[in-house]
């Protein structure tokens, strides 16, 4: 995670995004706060990595890189705003003992890369180029399922596809997911590969719900996605919400908050 010390929105790279409308840095750091006890209080260990005064999207550390068995895949943004962000996660990884691979293509990190069991769910269409999603089959040998995003406001996988169960393998592995995100393949894909899956509304997607963090039981979520909270209830998982509505003006909820991180 990445204390947001240096948080505003003074450029637009996505519908969320609107320089114009004021932002509350104070607001921003306790309500991340927040989250961050939250994931303690859960028994989860957290580690930080300091932003960089002039890089106020490196709260969003889902996009820095892709980390399984100690291996980071680092980032190559999209928006030469984030670009200086890649070097800084790589740096902060290569100095903590991972195995930092650059990369050749274009990606976000986990914000277009979920790990489902030991399949890898890859996103494109806004930000990461189909090419990562080869790079990434090659780097951790497991297949990789392509999806196509097509609502700008679902730009990243991450905002339109909730892992529920993340530490088991795929015939267990769950989803929850917004259909309409998604090109009538990818829809397809979806369907047949997770047929139990959560169905969200697009009230819940509209206030990035499904831009969750789940450690098979407990799922983090956007305090106003009050639908999606009882579909869980009902599943059996146990939906804990918070507000990070702050955070929500540069396009961010809960996982985009969060980098997992797979030793």
């Amino acid at each position: 995670m990445c204390r947001p010390d240096h948080f505003t929105v003074a450029y637009r790279i996505n519908p969320w995004m609107d320089p114009a409308v004021p932002t509350d840095t104070g607001l921003a750091v306790r309500q991340w706060q927040t989250l961050h006890d939250i994931y303690r209080e859960l028994g989860h260990e957290v580690e930080l990595i300091d932003q960089v005064p002039d890089l106020p999207d490196m709260v969003y550390t889902a996009n820095g890189a892709f980390v399984i068995d100690g291996i980071a895949y680092g980032a190559r943004f999209t928006h030469e705003q984030r670009a200086a962000e890649g070097p800084a996660f790589m740096e902060w990884f290569g100095e903590r003992g991972y195995r930092v691979v650059d990369p050749a293509n274009t990606n976000e990190g986990e914000g277009d890369f979920l790990l489902v069991g030991e399949r890898i769910l890859a996103g494109t269409g806004f930000r990461s180029a189909t090419g990562s999603h080869a790079e990434v089959a090659a780097l951790f040998g497991r297949e990789v399922v392509s999806l196509t995003l097509v609502n700008p406001s679902f730009y990243h996988l991450d905002t339109a596809i909730s892992v529920l169960d993340p530490l088991t393998d795929d015939a267990g592995a769950n989803i929850a997911y917004l259909p309409s995100a998604f090109d009538e393949a990818s829809r397809s894909t979806l369907e047949r590969l997770y047929p139990q899956a959560i169905i969200v509304s697009e009230e819940d997607g509209a206030v990035l719900g499904l831009n969750s963090i789940s450690d098979g039981l407990n799922v983090v979520i956007a305090a106003r996605a009050t639908g999606f909270e009882r579909q869980l209830r009902e599943r059996g998982y146990n939906p804990i919400g918070v507000d990070l509505s702050e955070l929500l003006l540069g396009g961010g909820g809960v996982k985009c908050c969060t980098l997992e991180l797979r030793r």
